[in-house]
């Protein structure tokens, strides 16, 4: 293996996550923003982009969700070992954290592209003998504790990230915050570019704020509330102290409290939502910035099943780094595309079987649905009518769900136990069953393996929705809320089909969740379920216009290449 020093010697893009999705055995990510920054990465190696990834280590992961016997979430810390996967990096920084030195220290793991690139990423820990146990435990649990933990984490990722990256000699060009958790790094870069000829320290002249502008990108992700992390200024100085003189903070980050997302996008030069909608929406809640629009993507080698892959590698070959070349799909007989499905439906079948001792039927229309179990999601706008869904699928239809809430919302644990009770009331009329611990193994299987692939947020909440673009990718047709990333890739009984009104509305105050279940219900009985059942040319035509009007271009080599572009190059 190569020095790690090899990865100093070439000017980079440095790009901060507080989680990012690998493997399953390392559990470093938590749900969409990871498993999105990992395909980033992936692509990244593949392009042979020059990109380091910086990240916590997060010892006990996010974690293990299981159910009790009322089906009831309960969460176990993930037992695993960093050493196994990772390299110890040599030198440590020190960040204050409480008015005292917390050192932190950096393990690294090598993304490598079959194409020859390969990627370093930088897990930040703070389990160092000398610090204190508490301070040893700040890099255990992904978005675990209490604001003060959270923002204990915020500043081992950014300021430690930041001194991390210099300490070990890394050429940074730009530096790029994925989501707002990494915006104490513009403060550590305003203290690195401050106009040291200044007199006092207050001088708000001293302190360069265009360079730290011109050195970073921003890309925001949600436009729910809970996504921008916000610290009252009591807090901030207990913990963190003055890093900057508290008016100039004030200015940046909002004046009655210290916002992530203000910070980042006042001192970042290029700002981006995560699909053309949410673009749209993040200039409405963040009016007065200029906010561009790269729609995210998936790693279309990564999540292709194993199935299909072989389809694509013996009629399309090259795919894997020029997933542009999907289009053709047209060129793979029918029989090839729906016997690959088939056997995607059977292995996600079995797991089922192995899992919950329950037996799907592979000639039934299987529908997915797999979430972060939140409010806005509406995991349960399905069922919004028993009976009728009774009369529509009975003998018809089959459910798989999955997805894991938050420790600390119970509404989100109550919606899952709901969904499970359901599955007692349907009995064999419509098997349903809700897969334990949703993870990137989880998903390899369920996404590929159901025949359509359910998506119903509460518009305009969805920022891109990146499931829906890997079940494109395995011919799986989208039935969605037209929201995120599906405004785009959404042609009406070609590529999938709609739920709902047009995305019309720029407010989550306008609820369209009747309206939604019964269009939903009407496209169920009288033309999801009559094509699947009786034309099956026209349902692989939908299945393979899936993979060639929306895969070849939802992918993150094409969101990659429009970052270096826009972003990083300018």
């Amino acid at each position: 293996m190569n020095d790690w020093r090899i990865f100093t010697d070439t000017s980079r893009i440095a790009y901060f996550s507080m989680e990012i999705g690998l493997a399953t055995e390392m559990p470093t990510y938590s749900g969409g923003l990871g498993i999105l920054a990992g395909d980033t990465i992936r692509s990244a190696a593949d392009l042979k982009l020059p990109l380091v990834a910086v990240t916590l280590v997060s010892r006990k992961g996010y974690f293990r969700q299981t159910f009790s016997a009322d089906g009831w979430q309960q969460e176990q810390p993930v037992d695993w070992r960093p050493e196994d996967f990772f390299e110890l990096l040599p030198g440590k920084v020190v960040v204050s954290i409480d008015s005292r030195d917390v050192k932190v220290q950096a393990w690294l793991y090598r993304v490598s592209s079959p194409a020859g690139g390969e990627i370093p990423v930088l897990f930040l820990d703070t389990d160092i003998p000398g610090n204190l146990p508490e301070d040893r435990a700040i890099t255990d649990y992904l978005y675990g504790g209490d604001n003060a933990y959270r923002l204990k984490q915020e500043i081992v990722l950014g300021i430690g990230g930041a001194r991390l990256l210099r300490t070990l000699n890394f050429q940074i060009r730009k530096y790029h915050l994925n989501e707002g958790h990494a915006s104490l790094l513009t403060l550590e870069l305003l203290n690195h570019f401050r106009r040291r000829f200044h007199a006092t320290w207050e001088d708000r002249d001293s302190w360069d704020l265009r360079s730290v502008q011109e050195s970073c990108v921003f890309t925001t992700h949600t436009p729910v509330e809970a996504g921008h992390d916000r610290f009252d200024y009591e807090l901030v100085q207990k913990i963190m102290g003055e890093v900057v003189p508290l008016g100039l903070l004030k200015e940046l980050a909002g004046l009655k409290e210290l916002n992530m997302t203000l910070l980042a996008l006042n001192l970042s030069r290029y700002i981006n939502g995560v699909a053309k909608k949410h673009g749209e929406v993040s200039k409405e809640l963040f009016p007065g910035f200029e906010i561009h629009a790269i729609t995210n993507g998936v790693h279309a080698f990564t999540w292709t099943s194993p199935y299909i892959m072989a389809v694509f590698d013996k009629f399309l070959p090259g795919w894997a780094n020029e997933p542009e070349l999907l289009v053709r799909v047209d060129n793979i007989p029918d029989q090839e595309i729906w016997d690959a499905h088939y056997g995607a439906k059977a292995y996600l079948f079995q797991y089922i079987e192995e899992v919950t001792g329950i037996k799907y039927d592979p000639d039934i229309l299987t529908i997915g649905f797999a979430r972060r179990a939140t409010a806005y999601k509406r995991a349960k706008m399905i069922f919004t009518d028993p009976d009728r869904l009774l009369q529509i699928g009975r003998g018809k239809l089959q459910l798989v769900f999955a997805g894991k809430a938050h420790p600390h919302d119970d509404h989100g644990k109550k919606m899952i136990q709901d969904i499970q009770k359901l599955a007692a009331t349907f009995g064999d009329a419509i098997k349903l069953v809700y897969l334990p611990n949703y993870n990137m193994d989880v998903a390899s299987r369920l996404i590929p393996g159901v025949d359509v692939w359910l998506n119903n947020p509460l518009r305009p909440l969805e920022a891109s929705g990146t499931s829906g673009m890997k079940a494109a990718l395995n011919g799986v047709p989208n039935f969605s809320v037209l929201d995120g990333w599906w405004i785009e890739g959404h042609i009406e009984g070609v590529t999938g089909w709609s739920i709902g009104p047009p995305p019309t509305d720029a407010s989550a105050e306008v609820n369209h969740t009747d309206e939604d279940a019964d269009d939903l219900y009407h496209k169920l009985e009288t033309v999801i379920i009559p094509l699947f059942y009786q034309d099956r040319p026209g349902w692989i035509h939908v299945m393979k216009n899936a993979i060639g009007k929306n895969a070849y271009y939802f992918n993150t080599h094409v969101m990659m290449r429009r970052y270096v572009t826009e972003a990083y190059i300018r």
